[in-house]
């Protein structure tokens, strides 16, 4: 480079566009960790076993759900049986740490039954809750004061505001998901991302838009209250898709019914990619095991 050589920035140089304003990533409040294991069974390896060692390796098997089902340290697993699905079963598990839920799945890996389990899939996540409306608001009311976002004002409302957020009942039924109840006996699993193609881009629309977006969607699922639970986790830093979907009904028609409305909504039909499906019914560990071992008497 000659000395005394000034060099223009990209976007003030001739014939190159203006530089896009920079996009800050959306917030996000978390709660649990969870993880999704699939399995497929092994049917000639769970034939070879002895009669006296499947009835032994169950037994155990039925313990360890029962143990992991509510574990002392906050959170609870269950096992579903799947239904149609590209894997036989699967495990949820959801726990206040990421150590714990390394715990859960070493504990069903070592299981007796586990060498007639063999992983079909699993999906490492963390329950979430967006801040979009929030940030959105907060960011118009800086705006309005003559202020800029990161101020020392602004942060200090954030923060009076995020912990207001995080107290409300909502927000910890979100973070801090109960266990359905037998009312709600069927679950569907899905991943997801947000698209990132040319004028399809969800990450280079303003928070402003997220907010928008994102409301009207929150509106769609709002119509299926007590008739389908949503356990949202993100993903993003843990798995290859972004985000995973984990829905439970009485009846399992109201997968098809929610998704195929949210699916019609500006944000989905615009920017979202989804993964494969997992649809099931949760099981007592007596029955999950019972439904592994059938047709092996």
């Amino acid at each position: 480079m000659t000395h005394g050589t000034a060099i223009q920035p990209a976007a003030t140089r001739p014939g190159h566009a203006e530089a896009a304003p920079h996009v800050p990533p959306a917030l996000t409040l978390e709660g649990w960790y969870a993880h999704h294991q699939l399995f497929s069974i092994d049917r000639a390896a769970l034939r070879a076993m002895t009669p006296e060692a499947r009835a032994g390796a169950a037994e155990r098997t039925v313990r360890a759900l029962h143990e992991l089902a509510q574990p002392a340290e906050g959170g609870w697993s269950a096992p579903a049986l799947l239904i149609g699905s590209t894997a036989d079963v699967m495990l949820l598990h959801f726990r206040p740490t990421l150590d714990g839920v390394g715990e859960a799945q070493r504990r069903v890996l070592g299981a007796s039954l586990s060498q007639v389990l063999k992983p079909a899939g699993a999906f490492l996540s963390v329950t979430e809750a967006g801040m979009y409306a929030l940030t959105s608001k907060l960011a118009r009311e800086t705006a309005a004061r003559g202020g800029v976002e990161g101020d020392a004002e602004y942060q200090r409302e954030l923060e009076a505001r995020l912990e207001a957020e995080r107290a409300s009942p909502h927000l910890q039924r979100r973070l801090y998901p109960p266990r359905p109840g037998e009312a709600m006996p069927y679950v569907c699993f899905y991943p997801m991302s947000k698209r990132r193609a040319p004028q399809q881009n969800w990450y280079a629309l303003s928070g402003e838009e997220r907010s928008r977006l994102m409301w009207e969607h929150g509106k769609s699922g709002r119509r299926f209250a007590g008739r389908v639970f949503q356990v949202i986790t993100g993903s993003i830093g843990f798995d290859a898709w972004e985000w995973g979907v984990t829905l439970f009904a009485g009846d399992p028609l109201e997968f098809k019914r929610v998704v195929t409305e949210m699916r019609f909504d500006e944000v989905s039909a615009q920017y979202a990619e989804f993964g494969d499906f997992w649809v099931g019914r949760l099981l007592t560990p007596e029955a999950w095991v019972a439904a592994i071992l059938e047709g092996t008497e």
